[in-house]
């Protein structure tokens, strides 16, 4: 897993201290100081959040990415970062949300870029435990262009868009990027495996978009 550091100790150079960040004019510039940023084994977590957060969201750069469904909210996948992360628009429909879940050892960035969310933290079940209901830790509200940040070192998380009348958009950079995680029953505590798929891919629809039954429900 690329070591991230959240106070810029391991390696002091100009993608480790905040100060510097010069706001990227449109998410194209974002993504090619995101490929800079990830040249190093060794990243700030706060340099790439507020990274993150300097970019001020503007709809003509990500409307082609934001693909919604009336059944589930998608995942569209818009830059795979040589390997080192994947960037992608999740599109919420009104009132959709998340299951509980992990990250699979992985760092989750998350911008909100239109509308709102709300992220619930929670507790890890604890090992050995009898089935129980899983422990919040509180909820918080994001609002345009914030960013939030969650690994499994911090726990597990919720995500929905707590609106019942207006949609919500948010740009999403795990790194490194996985391909499953853990989902979990908030009644019980039980984990299993569900697969990370992406409803488009680069602006073009997948199978998993034509297909909708064929594909596992998205649960991360």
């Amino acid at each position: 897993m690329m070591e991230i550091s959240d106070t810029g100790g391991v390696k002091h150079d100009m993608y480790c201290d905040p100060k510097t960040i010069v706001p990227p004019k449109d998410l194209k510039e974002l993504i090619g100081e995101l490929h800079k940023v990830f040249e190093s084994d060794h990243v700030n977590v706060e340099y790439v959040t507020q990274l993150m957060a300097s970019y001020k969201s503007n709809p003509k750069d990500w409307k082609k990415f934001a693909i919604f469904d009336v059944h589930r909210y998608t995942r569209n996948l818009v830059d795979a970062g040589n390997g080192k992360f994947n960037l992608m628009v999740l599109c919420w429909n009104t009132s959709q949300g998340s299951a509980i879940h992990d990250h699979h050892k992985a760092h989750c960035f998350m911008k909100i870029l239109d509308g709102q969310s709300q992220e619930e933290l929670f507790d890890w079940p604890a090992e050995g435990e009898d089935m129980s209901e899983m422990r919040s830790k509180g909820k918080k509200l994001y609002s345009k262009d914030q960013v939030a940040y969650i690994s499994d070192t911090i726990g597990l998380h919720r995500v929905e868009n707590p609106s019942h009348s207006d949609t919500a958009v948010t740009l999403h950079l795990y790194s490194p990027p996985f391909s499953e995680c853990q989902s979990f029953d908030e009644r019980t505590g039980n984990a299993h495996k569900v697969q990370v798929t992406f409803w488009s891919q680069y602006g073009k629809r997948t199978p998993c978009a034509k297909l909708p039954s064929s594909c596992v429900p998205e649960n991360n």
